[in-house]
């Protein structure tokens, strides 16, 4: 007893209690303390990168490489941002279904959203890019009359002024916007994918795009009041309606009735 007791008097007994006590206090707050929402976010988003990664090897680095620098068959990716990967792969775009002057988009895209998602987290990892816009500018809801201006000014040279589409030089075209979500509008905006320009937030602001984004739905929505729209091809296709047909129509009366005459 007397040699515990001198122990207990040590002059170094106390501190050595007092760092065991902070020791075991510290571990057990790490274990059981509640995760701050940025710690959960971070392990979620490492969790995405590393799933995102393995889709990526198995299904683009053949073209795009192995670390997505790129290569003879494919560009590189690093600092494409999340945008341009949900635009391509969310489009059915990628991976590419056979060579050609443009990537043509599928039906169908061949991934699901969460693993277009891992793979947008993936090559987001690899440098500073566009990120996947917010829901509140892509669903409509803008100034469809501004939205209309700023599309003719800026997009209907080469997808006509419904959006319908139209041809380019050297066997490329303008896609119709008819049947295109909003974000993935919004995307092709911010990215410029294959001859379309990028319009960044400084050309078109995030009020801008969602201008347009909500004239296309408009223009998507709105019946047709003058009858059959022809498809909102313009003038091209209304005058060779209007030849073929309707002129037809009228040579054929006019023959009837000189048969029914005579």
């Amino acid at each position: 007893m007397s040699a515990l007791a001198a122990r207990r008097r040590h002059p170094a007994a106390l501190l050595i209690v007092l760092i065991f006590a902070m020791a075991v206090l510290g571990g057990l707050y790490a274990v059981l303390a509640p995760k701050s929402a940025d710690a959960a976010e971070a392990t979620a988003n490492s969790g995405q990168i590393t799933a995102g990664r393995q889709l990526f090897i198995s299904n683009c680095a053949s073209c795009h490489g192995s670390n997505a620098a790129g290569g003879p068959a494919g560009p590189s990716l690093v600092g494409v941002g999340a945008a341009s990967v949900d635009f391509q792969v969310g489009t059915g775009r990628m991976p590419l279904q056979q060579p050609g002057v443009q990537a043509q988009r599928a039906n169908k895209p061949q991934f699901t959203q969460a693993e277009i998602n891992q793979l947008a987290a993936y090559v987001a990892s690899l440098g500073t890019g566009p990120a996947v816009p917010p829901s509140q500018y892509t669903n409509g809801g803008g100034n469809i009359a501004k939205g209309g201006e700023l599309f003719r000014v800026n997009c209907a040279m080469c997808h006509n002024f419904a959006g319908s589409g139209g041809a380019l030089t050297r066997g490329k075209y303008a896609p119709s916007l008819m049947d295109v979500s909003g974000k993935h509008v919004y995307e092709a905006m911010l990215t410029g994918p294959q001859s379309m320009p990028v319009f960044n937030d400084t050309n078109l602001s995030p009020q801008d795009k969602k201008d347009i984004i909500s004239y296309l739905k408009n223009v998507k929505e709105e019946p047709s009041q003058g009858g059959h729209n022809l498809g909102l091809f313009g003038p091209v296709p209304e005058g060779m309606f209007a030849w073929t047909i309707g002129i037809g129509i009228l040579i054929g009366a006019a023959v009837w009735l000189g048969r029914k005459a005579a």
